[in-house]
């Protein structure tokens, strides 16, 4: 028999984005939302986004390839920049849904989610971290694991996977 895994996925959106970006190409959501199905068993994926009106169509895109978008309210520093930080609303979702799935995949390589996957791996909840890009995982992450248990993997090793045409 087999079983069927109920994973879910919790993504940092910018880390993500920045994260590919950099890498000198574009990721294909669709083709990655299917990936996380297919290779994690994850039946949920909550992608955390700071919300600017002017992206609407990207995000009911996002929802068409099977994305739940849970958006953070965006403020503009002294510069301007636009200011999203959605690191705090990923670990409360991640923790308040704790008993909904079987195993949580963090896409980030953002060092701040290593006492998130510190706690996950504790309570035997860890599938997975997935950094967009290996050379900016930050090295907290990279160290978690054990001989048993490689806690990191790197989307940047799956561009003709997951790339946009």
């Amino acid at each position: 028999m087999i079983h069927s895994r109920n994973n879910a996925a919790f993504i940092d959106g910018q880390n993500l984005y920045l994260g590919i970006k950099v890498l000198g190409w574009q990721l294909d959501y669709e083709k990655f939302r299917r990936y996380l199905a297919e290779k994690y068993g994850v039946t949920k994926a909550y992608i955390f986004l700071g919300y600017q009106a002017e992206h609407a169509a990207l995000y009911d895109q996002l929802r068409r390839f099977g994305f739940e978008c849970i958006f953070k309210m965006i403020v503009r520093d002294s510069a301007g920049r636009v200011k999203g930080n959605v690191d705090a609303e990923l670990v409360l979702h991640c923790v308040i849904r704790l008993l909904e799935y079987d195993r949580a995949i963090i896409v980030s390589g953002d060092g701040d989610f290593r006492c998130l996957a510190e706690y996950l791996i504790s309570k035997r909840k860890l599938e997975k971290i997935l950094a967009p890009n290996r050379q900016r995982c930050s090295s907290l992450l990279k160290t978690l694991g054990t001989a048993d248990f490689v806690a990191c993997d790197y989307l940047n090793e799956f561009e003709d996977k997951l790339g946009r045409k």
